[in-house]
């Protein structure tokens, strides 16, 4: 496997960075505690835009990633926030020079640099540029390292899909808005993929980054079907130890995006997977690599996630796409085998909760449609699909079709719902997932994020006709209100940790391609590594 260096022990206060054409002109001595590099000051440059503060290899790290007019050295630099006094970053702010590279697309350059050695209960400052030429300064807040957190989970905003791409953004910066103004203190914002509508589509970029929750929070980006087809996808975005091999990718090797990645935040191991790639023993090499990661570093997690786009069970217009089909096969009895908590998924527009999940079957005949707390027990997985975040798309549920696969009728408690799902909702507003991590147990609620007043696209501009729940009978509930809870309760070996952490089985099937972006993995794989420059104390932290 290529991964990238993004891993290192925690509290180690590594600078990674690797400057594409102006390294050799960055010594040492102006990485660390000395303000502004000679490079950065002799050549100001542009200011960068779309800066968007991505999630890291641990808690202790942060990566920051943006686009620049100019190729010029951008650096980062940063600050604990009380010493940030009316806009002038302290003389000993450190100086993180970037990795810097020309656009495939769109023109222009990216940049990104890693931020390491960062501590718990800090509020930090941070801005990105060269000499006098400045982005705003943004900040950002670290929490206690260990223990119980909260992350959000956001289902497909697929910015541009309703035809309106500033409509769809003001419905996205509302959702951010109404979520983290409900919980302040979440580490985490965690995406199901689709980001935007068109791949290199710079205006559909803009209205998604135009939030500025996206430089105050960590993004933990993943690839859906409408972010594949470019290479803005993989420009805007870096992602920690991530896999770039031939199986992890679809499509052609000058515009392809993608690949698999992992990272740990407190005691949870999160896994993200290209699931636009599954063809040609893709699934296969997926079941691989997420066998390898937990092998590695599951003993050290008492929760593992997964997160992927293509929501195998589906309750509305992809339920019985044929890529899914094959997913049913070839992903729950690894995932089981593996000890997986929780999957969550996107690309339905639409909400549903499965039941506890073991092997590809219902575990517990007994659980009941929408039950409040379930028992995982050994091998048991819950799976997650999230609406629409934005409101720019919703599909409407389906009936369970056995004509189509009749692996996937309907739940015999239930008969309007597909038997693998405990609850399925839609009601054309806009809704975020919850998660609460705990040491013993995992919450997911499906909050409301807008009602029928808007910013709702979808039904604003006629897409959808109706808007509330039982199809526009009842009046919407309001902002805030749950669609679903469920408190997970997870099987525990004697140890206290997860059950699993065991070897996945699963076989990849030959796949035809549809029309949602799906598609083999063909090319090279390559490393995606930066260089490490410098170690140091971490007393700029203080």
């Amino acid at each position: 496997m290529k991964l990238d260096n993004g891993t290192q022990r925690r509290g180690q206060f590594l600078r990674r960075a690797a400057v594409a054409a102006t390294a050799a002109v960055m010594g040492l001595s102006a990485v660390i505690g000395s303000g502004l590099t000679a490079a950065a000051q002799a050549a100001d440059g542009t200011a960068p835009t779309g800066i968007v503060l991505g999630v890291g290899a641990n808690e202790a790290q942060r990566v920051v990633s943006w686009y620049a007019a100019d190729g010029t050295a951008k650096v980062v630099q940063v600050a604990p926030t009380h010493k940030v006094h009316k806009g002038q970053f302290p003389k000993d702010a450190v100086t993180i020079p970037a990795t810097v590279t020309a656009n495939v697309v769109s023109g222009g350059y990216n940049g990104h640099a890693t931020i390491n050695g960062l501590k718990e209960h800090t509020s930090y400052s941070y801005r990105v540029g060269t000499g006098g030429t400045w982005s705003p300064t943004y900040t950002f807040k670290t929490q206690k390292f260990d223990g119980d957190f909260d992350f959000l989970f956001f289902g497909d905003p697929q910015i541009g899909s309703s035809g309106n791409s500033t409509r769809d953004g003001d419905g996205w910066a509302d959702t951010l808005r109404v979520a983290t103004a409900a919980n302040p203190n979440a580490e985490l914002l965690v995406s199901g993929g689709d980001q935007v509508e068109s791949a290199n589509n710079e205006t559909n970029w803009n209205d998604f980054l135009r939030p500025d929750q996206l430089r105050q929070y960590p993004w933990a980006a993943t690839i859906g079907n409408h972010d594949v087809g470019g290479k803005a996808y993989e420009q805007h975005f870096w992602t920690p130890n991530t896999d770039r091999s031939t199986p992890f990718y679809n499509g052609d090797t000058n515009t392809r995006s993608g690949g698999d990645y992992w990272y740990t935040y407190k005691d949870v191991l999160f896994i993200d997977l290209n699931s636009n790639a599954y063809a040609n023993g893709s699934d296969a090499a997926h079941i691989d690599y997420v066998t390898k990661v937990i092998k590695e570093h599951g003993a050290d997690a008492k929760h593992t996630v997964l997160v992927y786009h293509h929501a195998i069970y589906s309750p509305a217009n992809h339920a019985n796409d044929g890529d899914n089909q094959l997913r049913r096969k070839d992903f729950p009895t690894a995932f089981s085998n593996l000890g997986v908590d929780l999957v969550l998924q996107g690309h339905d527009h639409s909400y549903s909760r499965s039941y506890v999940i073991k092997n590809g079957q219902k575990a517990n005949p007994a659980e009941k449609p929408g039950d409040a707390e379930v028992e995982a027990g050994p091998g048991g997985v819950i799976y997650v699909t999230a609406n629409s975040a934005s409101g720019s798309k919703y599909y409407d549920l389906s009936k369970p079709d056995v004509t189509k696969d009749p692996n996937y009728g309907p739940d015999p408690l239930n008969p309007k719902n597909h038997w693998a799902n405990s609850v399925e909702n839609q009601e054309h507003v806009r809704t975020y997932v919850k998660v609460e991590v705990d040491d013993d147990k995992l919450t997911v609620e499906n909050v409301r994020s807008g009602d029928c007043e808007g910013p709702n696209s979808a039904v604003e501009l006629g897409q959808e006709s109706w808007c509330g729940p039982d199809s526009g009978a009842s009046p919407a509930q309001p902002v805030g209100s749950l669609v679903d809870k469920v408190v997970i309760n997870p099987s525990r070996d004697d140890d206290g940790h997860g059950n699993g952490h065991g070897d996945g089985h699963g076989h990849g099937h030959d796949g035809k391609d549809d029309d949602h972006g799906q598609g083999n993995g063909h090319g090279n794989g390559h490393d995606d590594e930066d260089s490490a420059v410098a170690t140091t104390t971490a007393s700029w932290l203080q």
